[in-house]
């Protein structure tokens, strides 16, 4: 027999185990990790009423209320809350910071380059937060286009920065915060005249103190002939179909239940909410 030819099965029976091992892992997927370690992590972004955390560390809102059903239907474990600055949500999600984001992000083309999402779960419109009384009479998001000495907040990756300059608001006429309740010592301090938001995050802010208000009468934006309006989903990171699909699947089952439209009614949404939440897919929403 030559040196070299001496026999190597036992050797490659030695190594089967090992490559079965790393077939194994290399082939795990983010629902296998969540159940393998009996929790899920969950970001919110503080906003109410969408999702965040209350005095006690307990989630609020309409995406975490509806997230603990689905988790419970899918028998996913425990859910570890996370919370984060609304911009930092999506650079969170691809970095597998947390497995997903019940934060109620609406539903945009350009992030869904990015990152997977869920079917909407909800639909909301546009408002506007203003000092009390409104002394600059401010009702629509196009005064800010018109009078280019006023000046608008907004929250670092929110959407509201895109419409604003769509509706040619200049960028140096923006004001940009990190965080929902800064919006509120930004118009008492002067530095913003007013706060573009979503209209539940404006109202729930006007409840907050007696400095601010929500704008009466507010015109709700028009693009391209269309009044504004976003549809929000659970967010997952781009690798994340096998979650996706499973969340998905168990959402659109309980989409139709009153238990659903309970959890909307109680966190402020309108019965025109929760109908206009079933007329767009995320398909269509991604390619507007």
């Amino acid at each position: 027999m030559r040196p070299d030819s001496s026999p190597v099965w036992p050797v490659r029976l030695a190594l089967a185990p090992l490559l079965l091992a790393l077939a194994s892992t290399s082939a795990a997927t983010p629902l296998d990790e969540i159940r393998e370690r009996g929790s899920i992590r969950i970001a919110v972004a503080n906003e109410v009423p969408y999702g965040y955390l209350d005095a006690e560390g307990e989630a609020r809102g309409a995406g975490p209320e509806v997230a603990r059903q689905l988790i419970e239907t899918l028998e996913l474990g425990e859910i570890e809350w996370v919370e984060r600055d609304f911009g930092e949500l999506i650079p969170g999600l691809r970095a597998g910071e947390f497995d997903m984001a019940a934060a109620e992000m609406a539903i945009l083309p350009e992030r869904c380059e990015q990152i997977l999402y869920s079917e909407p779960n909800t639909t909301y419109g546009e408002g506007l937060l203003v000092r009390a009384g409104n002394p600059l009479e401010l009702q629509a998001y196009d005064d800010f286009a018109g009078r280019n000495d006023y000046r608008v907040a907004v929250m670092a990756g929110a959407d509201q920065r895109e419409i604003l300059m769509a509706l040619g608001v200049p960028e140096e006429k923006l004001v940009t915060i990190t965080r929902n309740e800064e919006a509120i010592e930004t118009l008492v301090s002067g530095e913003a005249d007013a706060y573009a938001a979503t209209g539940l995050t404006v109202t729930a802010l006007d409840e907050v103190s007696q400095e601010v208000e929500a704008a009466m009468d507010f015109i709700d934006p028009l693009l391209d002939g269309e009044e504004v309006r976003s549809w929000g989903g659970f967010a997952f990171g781009p690798e994340a179909e096998e979650l996706r699909d499973a969340i998905n699947e168990a959402l659109l089952a309980f989409k139709p239940t009153r238990a659903w439209e309970q959890i909307l009614v109680d966190n402020g949404f309108s019965q025109e909410d929760v109908l206009n939440s079933f007329k767009y897919r995320t398909e269509q929403l991604c390619r507007r």
